[in-house]
């Protein structure tokens, strides 16, 4: 039978971990490149989260670069310098004193941290300040509240949307943040960055969002029980659309928006009870007074929910779950 050539059989083998450390590789780099479904951010659409992006991606470059190299050497040193018979006390040969190498190995990390800090600090302004107004309109402000477990959105004109922020496409649109309660995150990934929601401390954030659709989000801090429940939508729409919302569509989708922002994340969609009671068949729906001094003050486990709500948003709330939620007060027979 021939003999095969130790020299084939090494090529054989270099050639079999090529094609896995390949296979690793593009296998590894489709997942990190599937921005929606891997590690890579989801697609940018404010300037603010396009420079986020930008230092996310020269620093993965960086990081993966140094990985591959680290790691390939690993294997390649394992594979080569691989015990042949020596005795496992015997020492390699040492090295000593080689400056040039140190040289290199010091200079490298410095260079690239260099690059990096470099290109974070050009970009920075450019996440925290917004762009000055230009003929799309003026900076728009609108003010928002965070609770245990929704958020409250205050338009200029007084409007007020639950959980759901409108926002006119190609405008610069600059959220002041506070919390009423407990510590929160505001976060909407394709708009921009994470931003906290403190009591007794005003925040704020700016987007200038280029296309109209809603972009998804929630809350980035654990913030208690159904912290998870606590999601938020950012509605950009036309600036028809917009003055359209908040002149007049946010008070007839008020009492609803606040019902199942509000108090279904805990009680259920129809009152049916989850976390907190059934309410389908509780009368203080339907007694104001009652109602108001409950979800302003909290009782029990429940948070004051509506410590900061105005008296619209109580009739608001009242006339929804009167016609919609509230079943009657239920009865038994003996």
């Amino acid at each position: 039978m021939p003999r095969v050539p130790l020299e084939s059989v090494t090529v054989r083998k270099r050639l079999l971990l090529l094609g896995i450390a390949v296979v690793v590789f593009l296998a590894t780099a489709g997942a990190a490149l599937a921005a929606n479904g891997g590690f890579t951010p989801e697609s940018a659409h404010s300037p603010n989260a396009g420079r986020i992006t930008d230092s996310f991606y020269l620093i993965s470059a960086f990081t993966i670069a140094i990985f591959v190299l680290v790691e390939s050497t690993l294997v390649v040193f394992i594979i080569r310098y691989r015990h042949r018979g020596r005795p496992r006390t015997e020492e390699g040969s040492q090295l000593h004193g080689h400056t040039r190498l140190e040289i290199i190995w010091t200079a490298i990390p410095v260079v690239i941290i260099a690059i990096i800090f470099g290109f974070v600090f050009y970009e920075l302004p450019g996440i925290s300040g917004p762009p000055t107004a230009q003929a799309a309109g003026e900076e728009l402000t609108i003010h928002l509240v965070a609770h245990q477990f929704y958020w409250q959105f205050t338009y200029p004109n007084g409007a007020i949307s639950i959980d759901e922020v409108h926002m006119p496409v190609n405008r610069v649109v600059k959220l002041t943040i506070n919390s009423e309660d407990v510590n929160h995150s505001w976060w909407i990934p394709q708009l921009g960055g994470k931003t906290d929601a403190i009591d007794g401390r005003t925040n704020t954030i700016w987007y200038q969002p280029d296309k109209t659709g809603t972009f998804h989000g929630q809350c980035a801090e654990f913030c208690g029980i159904y912290h998870e429940r606590m999601l938020a939508r950012a509605v950009v729409e036309s600036e028809a659309d917009y003055q359209k919302f908040i002149s007049s569509r946010a008070a007839k989708v008020l009492g609803k928006a606040e019902w199942e922002g509000v108090c279904a994340k805990c009680h259920g969609m129809q009152g049916e009870g989850d976390y907190g009671p059934a309410l389908a068949s509780n009368p203080t729906l339907i007694q104001p007074t009652a109602l108001e001094t409950i979800v302003r003050n909290g009782r029990g486990r429940m948070p004051a929910v509506g410590s900061n709500w105005t008296d619209a948003q109580f009739k608001a709330l009242e006339k929804y779950v009167k016609s919609n939620v509230y079943k009657g007060a239920s009865t038994s027979g003996g």
